[in-house]
């Protein structure tokens, strides 16, 4: 009979939470630069007029996009990563 080769469990979550850590720190950063480019097209930059919570709307779209793509990612990548480079 064959062994089966399977990893343990500490490694399994592990590598959950090394994906949830790297989706979560990406959500994040999407969502302050994306907030942070809004208030500055909104703001000095006089490209465009926002409210407060129409920016921190916008901001939030970029952050659920990330979630997506993240997620995504983790069924067509590598599975401890929520990147689509294969090389991540």
């Amino acid at each position: 009979m064959t062994d089966i080769n399977l990893p343990n469990a500490d490694t399994v979550v592990k590598t959950a939470r090394t994906y949830a850590v790297d989706l979560i720190e990406r959500i994040i950063w999407t969502f302050l630069g994306a907030a942070g480019a809004v208030a500055l097209a909104a703001g000095p930059a006089d490209m465009l007029s926002v409210s407060f919570w129409e920016g921190v709307g916008t901001a939030g779209l970029a952050a659920v996009v990330t979630l997506v793509k993240g997620v995504a990612a983790r069924l067509i990548g590598p599975r401890n990563s929520a990147s689509t480079a294969p090389t991540v």
